[in-house]
């Protein structure tokens, strides 16, 4: 459970110190009233960096674990994303470290890269049945989206079997796309990890296409390697890989689209994830209230249009607002620098998630169209954008 409370730790009105990943963004807005900000490359954050912190800030990258907090006066750990499998919360809970994670801060930005890819590789989904893997926030918000766009969806979800779509993984994996979101999970009684092995990656046909953007090794990414070598008609989408950041080159050759674990990496969904973190240590005990003017992300609001029509119109639509192919030819440069000679395939695939461009969600988006059908523009809609 998250944000439990610190036993024997209380905050006093002096400045906190906070250590923080880099890479989180709105750090100052939300936390800079409360003290001193140390911004540190999560990814290599050590116990002699949290010697005198008060507060750890973390994304996904960091374990935090006994090894990294061990005397250290640390006593509220934050992770501004969705997941937890990067937290020891049994050791923190004995400890009296109050922790709390951002449970479905980025779920918007997800779901929209699951169909921006699809637009990417041209595949009309109006027609298409759709399968899920874990439906938790990310899942769950997908489901409703398809719902809403009035599509077929079955999903996979042991943790939910009372969820209206509820198959099984067989069928679920039967379906012509097939989406994974689930958490990792190592310990019984539902295991994710390697959730898709050899027999299973067998089941899916041989024109379905797999989107992966929850947790990379959900997937034993040697048995899908094996399975695209055998079979490349099979469409293949990973943001998230085994054994990140030092990714399996030979299986990013095979993928149709890659991504280095950016598909919650909107701007809204990184600052979402650091205002649910700031208002969890606002709950914590011994914190004294604090008035502070905090900033959300400006308005913006940007128009597109189109002259095209039905899926053409939606395709090109969604692909100026994000173009997943961007990201992937970024990655792909990496990859092919890293062969020439260039960084490390690690430092490259942690330099574009550092170096991720500013990507608004379709809220932001305005599109004028008037000349489209009437299902169209309900689809636009149902999808998040704004239509005039």
């Amino acid at each position: 459970m998250m944000d439990q409370a610190p036993r024997d730790a209380a905050y006093s009105s002096k400045p906190l110190n906070i250590v923080a990943d880099e890479n989180i963004p709105g750090l100052e807005d939300w936390f800079g009233d409360l003290g001193n900000i140390t911004r540190l490359p999560g990814r290599t954050m050590t116990r002699e960096q949290l010697r005198d912190a008060d507060v750890l800030l973390v994304r996904s990258v960091t374990p935090v674990n006994e090894n990294l907090l061990r005397d250290t006066p640390v006593r509220f750990v934050g992770s501004c994303t969705i997941g937890t499998d990067h937290l020891d919360t049994v050791w923190l809970e004995q400890r009296g470290v109050a922790w709390s994670a951002a449970p479905g801060c980025n779920a918007n930005s997800v779901v929209e890269y699951v169909f921006c890819a699809l637009a990417a590789l041209d595949i009309d989904w109006r027609d298409r049945t759709f399968g899920i893997v874990g439906c938790g926030n990310v899942g769950g918000l997908l489901q409703t989206r398809l719902h809403q766009l009035g599509l077929s969806v079955v999903v996979y979800d042991p943790w939910l079997p009372d969820n209206p779509d509820a198959a099984t993984l067989e069928t679920v994996l039967k379906q012509q796309i097939v989406c994974l979101h689930a958490p990792l999970v190592k310990a019984e009684p539902h295991p994710s990890l390697h959730m898709l092995d050899t027999a299973m990656l067998d089941k899916l046909a041989d024109d379905a296409v797999l989107i992966s953007a929850g947790r990379g090794a959900v997937i034993d990414n040697n048995a899908l390697l094996a399975r695209l070598q055998r079979n490349p008609a099979f469409t293949a989408v990973l943001d998230v890989w085994e054994n990140e950041p030092d990714i399996n080159l030979s299986l990013l050759e095979q993928v149709d689209l890659a991504s280095p674990h950016i598909a919650g990496y909107s701007h809204d969904g990184k600052l979402a994830g650091t205002r649910m973190i700031r208002e969890a240590l606002d709950r914590s005990p011994g914190l004294r209230p604090v008035s502070a003017s905090h900033k959300d992300p400006a308005s913006e609001t940007k128009v597109i249009s189109t002259e095209q029509s039905g899926f053409a119109a939606i395709r090109d639509l969604l692909l100026q607002m994000y173009n997943p192919r961007d990201d992937d030819r970024r990655l792909r440069a990496a990859a092919d620098a890293h062969k020439q000679g260039g960084l490390p395939m690690a430092e490259a695939f942690d330099l574009l998630r550092k170096q991720y461009p500013k990507r608004l969600e379709f809220s932001h988006f305005r599109a004028s169209t008037s000349q489209l059908d009437k299902s169209t523009r309900q689809q636009l809609t149902a999808l998040g954008l704004q239509c005039s």
